[in-house]
């Protein structure tokens, strides 16, 4: 058996806690091994037992779920932890600043147990989840304010594979789904998304997601 994916959740609130371990736990291969009621006490619990990946909310004291997702998972980071953020409100600017923090998904908390705990797998898998009703309507929309710094550019132009390779984790696609969209193998999938983040210089698929919608890769 292998080892389950353990998970921090941190809420403000005790009952929606209570509720997220519950579902959590119920499911197979993940275990909840601490809560936090603050994002100080999780950014804290977080770096001292190095979860496979962090369930944090947004609206937190102390520290939100947004600056606890940057110090975990931040640019600055050397070695980043996956974080999911889960919130009530589906706001744009709560979303991008999510992702620009590093998180690894996005889910509203009417997502229901079964993405709740796809997200959670994406996450340790190092792939992401993004909740699909808010996915291409936040990266379109932010694309067309413009980057805060210069895009990266490529260090070498990327291939015609990794070109479809990128636009489909643009629009949200896991490794698999890739695999089986385009009909090769999921060990080819992922060579090629290690391929894409060295050439563009970044750390996940999200920020591949968002260079492709800031460079116009992706049409709205």
């Amino acid at each position: 058996m292998s080892e389950p994916i353990r998970v921090i959740v941190a809420d403000d609130q005790e009952i929606a806690r209570t509720g997220l371990r519950m579902i959590l736990d119920a499911q197979p291969g993940i275990e909840v091994i601490a809560e936090a009621g603050d994002g100080a006490r999780a950014v804290e619990l977080a770096r001292r037992l190095r979860p496979e990946v962090c369930l944090f909310d947004i609206r937190m004291p102390s520290c939100d779920g947004i600056e606890a997702t940057a110090r975990l998972a931040g640019p600055d980071v050397a070695d980043p932890l996956a974080v999911v953020v889960i919130t009530t409100f589906d706001l744009d600017e709560y979303v991008y600043a999510a992702l620009r923090a590093g998180a690894r998904g996005f889910l509203l908390k009417d997502a229901g147990p079964d993405l709740l705990a796809q997200a959670v797998r994406a996450a340790a898998a190092g792939d992401a989840l993004i909740a699909p009703n808010v996915t291409a309507r936040l990266l379109s929309a932010f694309a067309g304010t413009g980057p805060a710094q210069p895009l990266a550019q490529p260090v070498e132009p990327l291939t015609e594979r990794e070109e479809e390779i990128l636009l489909t984790v643009a629009r949200g696609r896991t490794n698999s789904e890739i695999a089986d969209e385009l009909h090769i193998s999921l060990s080819t999938v992922k060579s090629h998304v290690a391929s894409l983040m060295t050439k563009l210089g970044l750390r996940n698929r999200v920020e591949i997601a968002m260079w492709a919608y800031e460079t116009r890769r992706v049409r709205r």
